[in-house]
């Protein structure tokens, strides 16, 4: 979980270093990798490709797409620990959806902890000059986008291979990543390629990593230990972009983390 959590965390450095290149076109580059890594897997072990329920699938594909867009845009545009913070607000958004699309019973103190999270929200954007209220709503459309994928997984999960859900995200990005990408198109160059390659890499072994740490372990013990990301990014941040924040900030980014820990607690 370690490992993952930090594999993550350079693939967000990496994704932020090339902040010249449009975030889709580093999807574009990211979902061509994942789509022949993922096809090779399922090939390996005989899984069919397209997998079952095909509605639903191809949903998750669109909303997973929408999704990371939304969230390297925000890693390029704002500063990367409170990109990283305002990305967990994603489970906050699926306990919400989760009442009415898996039908799964949310106490009322929860509620509580929800409003805790979106208070360090706005805390974050109002003492943050570097935070505009159009990156801070792509932000929230990014955790909002995810909190549906994460649903949908949930009720794909008796039906479909954990890796037939995987393909359908680049299968569905891909062609939407290739379209858009041309229209904006910027060439890379030296260093931009081995970074590229790096985002592709680091995610498909921090996601390898993450899923053994999840089928070995406790999963109480073990996810609250995804938030060490926030330290990570804090560093990062600091010694690779010189990023540095007010004691508001800080204060906003506690104030998240709280409500999402106390939440997944209950």
């Amino acid at each position: 979980m370690l490992l993952a959590g930090f594999l993550f965390s350079l693939m967000n450095v990496a994704v932020k270093l090339v902040s010249h290149i449009p975030a889709i076109e580093i999807i574009l580059f990211r979902s061509a990798f994942s789509l022949v890594f993922t096809f090779l897997l399922l090939k390996q072990k005989k899984v069919a490709v397209l997998g079952h329920n095909k509605k639903l699938l191809v949903l998750r594909g669109i909303v997973g797409s929408i999704g990371l867009i939304a969230f390297f845009y925000t890693l390029q545009r704002i500063p990367l620990a409170s990109a990283v913070t305002l990305n967990y607000l994603a489970p906050v958004f699926t306990a919400i959806m989760g009442i009415f699309i898996v039908k799964e019973k949310v106490r009322a103190k929860q509620f509580f902890y929800f409003g805790i999270s979106f208070i360090g929200v706005l805390i974050i954007e109002g003492f943050d000059p570097r935070i505009s209220v159009i990156d801070l709503s792509i932000a929230l459309v990014a955790s909002l986008a995810m909190g549906l994928a994460y649903n949908i997984i949930r009720k794909l999960n008796t039906s479909e291979h954990p890796l037939v859900i995987m393909i359908y995200f680049p299968m569905i990005t891909l062609p939407i990543a290739t379209i858009v990408s041309s229209l904006v198109w910027v060439q890379p160059s030296g260093w931009d390629w081995l970074i590229l390659l790096a985002v592709g890499i680091l995610t498909q072994f921090a996601q390898y990593f993450l899923t053994l740490a999840y089928q070995n372990a406790n999963v109480a013990k073990i996810s609250s230990l995804s938030y060490l990301s926030i330290i990570y990014a804090l560093s990062f941040g600091f010694l690779i972009f010189g990023e540095t924040y007010n004691i508001m900030t800080y204060l906003g980014m506690s104030f998240v983390l709280a409500g999402v820990i106390f939440n997944i607690r209950k």
